[in-house]
């Protein structure tokens, strides 16, 4: 079966860091393009940071400069580092998987900022 199981969420104060990392199993990690997805009370999804399997980038531009994706395909891990945090990022972050044939969702963790 496959499984994505994110941690590393938590309360910080702004100006805090926080790594999230997510666990993957049951596919071939290293061909799928991963990303983290947030969702913030009563607004929609938004794409946070992907990696591609190939390890080019790509972020939001609200977190530009601040948060890192990355990926060690050796543990079936992908981490976001998550640096000077703002409230306005408190949100479910969601891990992500996509390949060729699908893709999957993990359960989210929770990213409270204050102020």
């Amino acid at each position: 079966d496959v499984q994505l199981q994110a941690s590393g969420g938590g309360l910080v104060q702004a100006g805090d860091s926080l790594r999230l990392s997510c666990a993957a199993s049951g596919f071939t990690f290293s061909s799928s393009a991963m990303s983290w997805v947030r969702q913030a009370p009563g607004k929609q999804r938004e794409l946070v940071a992907s990696i591609r399997s190939g390890g080019s980038t790509k972020y939001a531009d609200s977190v530009k400069g601040r948060f890192t994706i990355s990926r060690d395909n050796a543990k079936n891990t992908v981490s976001l580092q998550m640096n000077m945090l703002k409230p306005e990022d408190t949100a479910v972050y969601y891990c992500h998987a996509e390949w060729t044939w699908g893709d999957y969702w993990g359960q989210g963790t929770q990213v409270t900022v204050s102020s």
